[in-house]
């Protein structure tokens, strides 16, 4: 219990950015910052030479210009090449990431839903017992990698054992399942223990499936929040983040469409093999082959940048805060004292938490609904090619709407769409749920079962709010970083992404398995489940207003300073 007081005590642990550093003409300049909220020991705000705040709500181009040709407002939209030589690699990372993400994630999915003696039962219990204590694990290893390896190495040794395991299980773990799953000692357990046990029982039966679906849960936390947005926020000064961060997923989204495609044309080909031949087998080398290509596309990616961006005198960096005379070296108690007294990390961490929680509630309760609707694998897993490749067709109208929202409305509103997105969606789809006798004649109006009508709103609310994730809520959650010191960064990033998405989903996942114990199946919780999911919603809103503040008092901050340093220089 101590242990676990501890970590959660570790929560509020979130990222930071080594200051609010902006384009200027000339070289920024570092000054202490006026009292603020922000300006303690543990949460101290870099300010430099930047622009006023408005103008990082404001369009590129000044409007109050006369109109100039077509060609020449093209001209101004493209960025600068000391700008595109690091934006264009970031993007490719990401659409890499992504790729891998997309078909990671969808081949999780199959793998436990349809294996055998599983379902979506499970998934509660394999985020809670299994994801969230690997998720704690990770954090500590990480910090004491960044503690003792340079942020370059530190990279590579996440990545690559990534990759090698994804090919590993294609390779040899599969293929042996038959022998490394336990079905006999499996099937002995089911008759002597209770009914509420099948779901830890199918997991151990399918430990090997359980360990791959970890893996791919643990790849968007790590490599997408925690490793590529680090690296971004590093090399990315404020300006920029403001105008290209709801543009990054851009090529990424395009990913999640060839992706999903991709795992389409893999089932096809999947059902198109003869008999005797292990169908799963030659599908997940396809697509692991995919995945481990893509990866290495990744790392090629960021060696380059490494290489030849980051030593371009050219590339404006952001400006480093100013740094300590000798580097304290915190263990986890004092990491947890330390950001525990920032009200401002707290609700970051509140924000990760809360679409965690929010998405699985709805997502597990949709995925049960989905296997009934296609028991199969191949029909599964192509109905998943095609949700991926909406969600990101999707997205990327999000993307371009996004970046209109944070230039007419600012970081408040772009902040709030997500929880309003999953809230008025979670409703749509609960109700169809708990009155489907109802929405009968709706469902034969558009010549479909209740069920399949459940699926295919499921489906809508989990598109419409990953794509508002994708390009408001991690946009948000990134920019909020930019105002903090580089020691909250590192230790507080590594906790609210690594340990806050997975608490946020085991936290929900708990909430089921509660419900499912007490009334007595997952379908019987549905009503209860709808009423939390306004409560965490409720608390989203109220995190969101409350970090919105005091984000926009930082950036004034910074402002203030800002101008300083033009009468002082």
């Amino acid at each position: 219990m101590k242990v676990l007081s501890l970590v959660l005590a570790l929560l509020p642990l979130s990222s930071a950015f080594t200051g609010p550093t902006l384009l200027a003409n000339k070289a920024p300049i570092t000054l202490a910052p006026r009292a603020s909220p922000f300006t303690s020991r543990n949460l101290q705000v870099t300010s430099v030479k930047s622009p006023p705040v408005t103008q990082l709500y404001s369009s590129i181009a000044d409007e109050s210009e006369p109109s100039k040709g077509f060609l020449s407002k093209v001209k101004a939209s493209i960025p600068p090449a000391n700008e595109r030589k690091k934006l264009l690699p970031l993007g490719l990372m990401f659409f890499c990431i992504l790729f891998n993400y997309t078909i990671l994630r969808d081949t999780k999915d199959v793998l436990m839903v349809t294996a055998r003696g599983s379902g979506a039962e499970v998934i509660p219990f394999l985020k809670t017992y299994v994801n969230l204590p690997a998720a704690i694990g990770f954090t500590v290893l990480y910090s004491k990698m960044c503690d003792s390896m340079s942020q370059k190495n530190v990279f590579y040794s996440c990545v690559i054992p990534f990759l090698a395991f994804f090919a590993s299980f294609a390779l040899l773990f599969y293929p042996m399942s038959g022998v490394l799953h336990p079905h006999a000692l499996c099937d002995k357990l089911l008759l002597a223990l209770p009914a509420g046990f099948s779901a830890p029982i199918a997991i151990l039966r399918n430990w090997s499936f359980a360990l791959f679906y970890v893996m791919a849960e643990m790849w968007g936390s790590v490599v997408v929040s925690l490793l590529f947005w680090g690296f971004a926020n590093t090399v990315t000064t404020v300006d920029e983040a403001k105008k290209y961060y709801p543009l990054f997923g851009m090529g990424a989204n395009v990913a999640l469409i060839f992706s999903g495609q991709y795992v389409k044309l893999v089932s096809k080909l999947r059902g198109l093999a003869g008999p005797g031949v292990d169908a799963w087998g030659m599908s997940l080398k396809l697509l692991m082959g995919a995945v481990v290509a893509s990866g290495g596309v990744m790392l090629g990616t960021y060696k380059y940048m490494q290489d030849k961006v980051l030593t371009d005198p050219n590339v404006i960096l952001p400006a480093e805060p100013k740094k300590k005379k000798e580097k304290v070296k915190m263990g986890m108690r004092e990491s947890a004292k330390f950001l525990m007294s920032s009200r401002y990390i707290r609700n970051l961490a509140t924000l990760v938490i809360s679409y965690g929680m929010a998405i699985n509630i709805v997502e597990v309760s949709w995925k049960s609904k989905l296997k009934a609707a296609f028991p199969d694998p191949n029909a599964y897993s192509a109905f998943m090619g095609n949700f991926s490749s909406c969600t990101g067709a999707v997205t990327l109208i999000m993307m371009l709407l996004g970046r209109s929202i944070f230039q007419k409305y600012g970081w408040r509103t772009a902040a709030l769409v997500t929880p309003t997105m999953i809230g008025v969606t979670g409703v749509m789809f609960f109700s169809l749920t708990l009155f489907s006798g109802t929405f009968t004649p709706v469902a034969a109006a558009f010549g479909m079962t209740p069920l399949m009508l459940a699926v295919f709103v499921g489906a809508a609310q989990n598109i419409l709010s990953k794509s508002s994730k994708y390009s408001l809520f991690d946009p948000c959650k990134e920019m909020a970083y930019i105002p903090l010191d580089q020691d909250s960064k590192t230790k507080g990033k590594a906790a609210v992404d690594v340990i806050g998405n997975p608490l946020g989903k085991s936290g929900g996942s708990f909430i089921q398995q509660i419900l499912i114990f007490g009334v007595g199946s997952l379908a019987a919780s549905t009503p209860y489940l709808a009423v939390i999911l306004g409560l965490i919603i409720f608390a989203w809103f109220n995190a969101a207003n409350s970090l919105a503040k005091q984000f926009n008092e930082a950036m004034a901050v910074t402002e203030e300073g800002a101008i300083d340093a033009e009468v002082t220089g």
